[in-house]
């Protein structure tokens, strides 16, 4: 799977920005798809992971309530919809899909193989 991550910008505190991730491949309607983010000067940290047909979500404690993930298989798309965005959501954030089909649920970076480039998401107080 081969992944495109867009949508991200400057806003500020308090805005809404849903962030874009495109898919290529045949395997993505049997993959779990996460969102990851990286701030400056720190590690890569998990934000949300969905699982292959939708019906299933996670999400690390600090975006609950926030954020919210969604997919279309059959447009291979995967959605990151940020509400009420923080400064301290200020980050490249990745998309990334699980090597392995059919696994629930996978929240550390080792479990994803596919990784999109990054868009930039900052947020000004």
């Amino acid at each position: 799977v081969q992944l495109q991550a867009s949508g991200g910008g400057l806003v500020e505190a308090g805005d809404s920005l849903r962030l874009s991730c495109a898919a290529s491949g045949r395997t993505f309607s049997s993959t779990v798809m996460g969102w990851f983010r990286q701030a400056p000067g720190k590690e890569r940290e998990f934000v949300a992971v969905i699982d292959w047909n939708g019906a299933r979500t996670y999400y690390v404690d600090s975006v609950k309530d926030r954020f919210t993930v969604s997919r279309d298989n059959a447009k291979k798309m995967v959605f990151l919809q940020m509400n009420s965005l923080k400064p301290e959501d200020t980050a490249v954030y990745y998309c990334a899909a699980d090597h392995v089909p059919f696994r629930w649920r996978v929240t550390t970076i080792s479990d994803f193989g596919s990784w999109g480039q990054g868009t930039q998401v900052t947020v000004s107080s």
